[in-house]
């Protein structure tokens, strides 16, 4: 599942969580599935972020060769 279909699966988890409703043992389920997607995203971030930084520091490197 791509990132984006995480977040609207996340969204859609707390509206489910919002029913007043709910029963205790759903809610709790939900929350599960919430907190696992949610790791998930967080490690999908952290993979993109480290990728950005290695693309950044090739670029600064290039400048640096550029202008010397």
């Amino acid at each position: 599942m791509d990132f984006e279909k995480k977040l609207n699966e996340l969204q859609e988890i707390c509206g489910q969580m919002e029913d007043e409703n709910l029963s205790l043992s759903k809610g709790l389920e939900l929350y599960e599935k919430g907190v696992t997607i949610a790791k998930e995203c967080y490690q999908e971030l952290n993979s993109v972020k480290g990728k950005v930084t290695v693309i950044k520091q090739d670029l600064d490197k290039f400048k640096e060769d550029l202008l010397d």
